[in-house]
């Protein structure tokens, strides 16, 4: 991709902004966001826009492609238009955004949460994948990345790049020696001067520890992390059961699962952009790692600081023996 660091600025819904990508791109990371953060599309034209003019580092966007999205025909071709250099697709099948991004020069990584899904989207031309493991916040895998890792890169030829985690420096050397190529930190970043959540929701991601994360299926039907808050405690971790069964049943499911997941939006929405008792903040494990809120261009400095200073430590001891 042409960057200083390997380190990917993950894209999260309603975190993600302009000035978050534009900082960690100019910062030698590479900045990403994803295209629904930004409705209606006239103003993800607008974004896109501005990215470009503020930088001219490789930045990425991240487009849904299951059939809930009805806007990743036209959320791919601004984005195209626009000169986006890295694509990263979730939740379905990347087929079109891998044929049509290729034509233009660039590049695209899949989330995946096992060999399956990784096996797939390389056949089908991926240059990459994101090993989402245990840890990650929003839709967090099963695997362990001490795991998933090493096994990916046994049995893929593309680059893995590893997602679950990592808001230390130590985390970004562990995932380097495991094979990956990259990591992709999103909860640090949640606590950043230039996230434009709600600073109840920096404080909440400060204030965490691992213990307080959680999994629900009520946002979206599918198994995600968040912080676990008297709102969350209240309406339970699992969809009601009248919501399972349709959600399951093969003349109802392609109705109810879009029904979910806009719900499921809604309350993210209201909770990240402002004070409401209707908490659900996605985060990962590694708020218990995440002590104060700092500019993006210094999450990225000290986590490369940070990891070097891992390896000296490792080599030294090793020496020492």
């Amino acid at each position: 991709m042409g960057i200083k660091y390997p380190v990917i600025a993950a894209p999260m819904f309603l975190v993600s902004n302009v000035d978050m990508v534009v900082e960690s791109s100019e910062s030698g990371a590479l900045g990403t966001f994803p295209a629904l953060n930004y409705r209606p599309i006239e103003e993800y034209k607008k974004a896109l826009t501005e990215i470009k003019a503020r930088t001219q580092k490789p930045v990425g966007v991240n487009i849904i492609v299951n059939k809930s999205n009805v806007r990743q025909k036209d959320d791919l071709k601004h984005a195209l238009d626009a000169g986006v250099e890295l694509f990263i697709t979730s939740l379905g099948n990347p087929k079109e955004v891998i044929e049509q991004a290729h034509k233009n020069g660039a590049k695209v990584i899949c989330d995946v949460t096992g060999l399956d899904h990784a096996l797939k989207v390389q056949d089908l031309g991926a240059d990459g994948v994101i090993a989402v493991g245990t840890g990650a916040g929003g839709h967090a895998g099963p695997l362990s990345p001490y795991v998933l890792i090493p096994w990916l890169k046994e049995k893929l030829d593309v680059p893995v790049v590893s997602a679950g985690g990592i808001a230390h420096g130590s985390a970004l050397a562990a995932a380097l020696c495991l094979g990956a190529s990259a990591v992709s930190v999103g909860t640090r970043f949640i606590a950043s001067r230039e996230a434009q959540v709600d600073q109840s929701y920096k404080d909440a991601v400060v204030s965490a520890s691992p213990e307080d994360i959680v999994m629900t299926t009520r946002i979206s039907g599918t198994p995600a992390a968040v912080i676990k808050t008297p709102y969350v405690e209240k309406m339970g971790l699992e969809l009601p059961w009248y919501l399972e069964r349709l959600k399951n049943h093969p003349r109802t499911k392609k109705y109810v699962n879009p029904l979910i997941h806009l719900m499921g939006m809604k309350s993210l929405e209201e909770a990240a952009t402002k004070p409401t008792w209707k908490t659900v903040w996605s985060a990962g494990q590694s708020v218990g790692l995440v002590k104060n809120v700092k500019p993006c261009r210094q999450i990225i400095e000290d986590m490369i600081k940070e990891c070097q200073e891992s390896f000296d430590r490792f080599l030294t001891d090793k020496v020492s023996e």
